[in-house]
């Protein structure tokens, strides 16, 4: 699909564990997004839902198919290339933050822009401006560790936004929140998506928080029904 920001044809994928047993995380998956659609996935654990975010990511490979990611096919290339593949152009968001706790609120959001070797004064200016749309620059300055679990994940929101990703992956990024900021978090995260211009594709248990996004698609067995 010409345009689409994460395209998946006849993708599946195996894993062996010891002894010999084969497991089908993913079987015979395709599917196209087009660019600026919200999309959640719904499905029970172990049904294939981070194997396919993971997919999307580079971070894994498939076992068969292709992987394409703004039609560049991540299962073509190199781990090296994959990897800069998901800095530039790829932004993820976690259940648990991932932020580390001796780094103030700032530093946690820069993080990406260091490791890129972005301009400082560009990237400065744009974590200062994340924060401040998500209510939080008046904690700029504060160890990330202060912070309660709502404003953690708003700092891991502007930490994938900083570089201004095309493609957005929340893997149940309110699974480890409370109902009220589960809400909060998610009409955050909708809504810095729309502003941005990015493609979101997000997990979730929650028929609430899939309810949200353009389409929800479920996964089951590794087999993802698009309707």
């Amino acid at each position: 699909m010409d345009g689409a920001a994460l395209e998946f044809r006849k993708v599946a994928k195996r894993y062996q564990h010891d002894g010999g047993a084969v497991l089908e995380a993913l079987r015979e998956v395709s599917f196209a997004v087009p660019r600026g659609r919200k999309i959640a996935i719904t499905g029970r654990s172990g049904s294939g839902k981070s194997t396919l975010l993971n997919l999307a990511a580079g971070i894994d490979t498939p076992t068969e198919g292709e992987v394409l990611v703004a039609g560049r096919n991540l299962a073509r290339v190199g781990e090296a290339e994959r990897t800069l593949a998901r800095r530039d152009g790829i932004g993820l968001v976690f259940q648990f933050f991932h932020l580390l706790p001796h780094l103030t609120v700032r530093d946690n959001v820069l993080l990406p822009a260091w490791i890129a070797g972005d301009p400082a004064r560009g990237a400065l200016a744009r974590a200062e401006e994340l924060l401040e749309r998500v209510g939080l620059r008046s904690r700029a300055g504060d160890p990330v560790r202060k912070l309660s679990g709502g404003e953690m994940q708003r700092v891991a929101l502007c930490r994938a936004l900083l570089r201004r990703p095309r493609l957005l992956l929340a893997d149940e990024p309110t699974g480890n929140l409370d109902d009220d900021n589960s809400r909060k978090v998610m009409d955050l995260l909708l809504r810095l998506a729309d502003d941005e211009g990015s493609t979101l594709i997000y997990v979730t248990h929650s028929r609430e928080l899939a309810a949200l996004a353009d389409a929800t698609w479920r996964i089951g067995s590794g087999v993802l029904d698009v309707p």
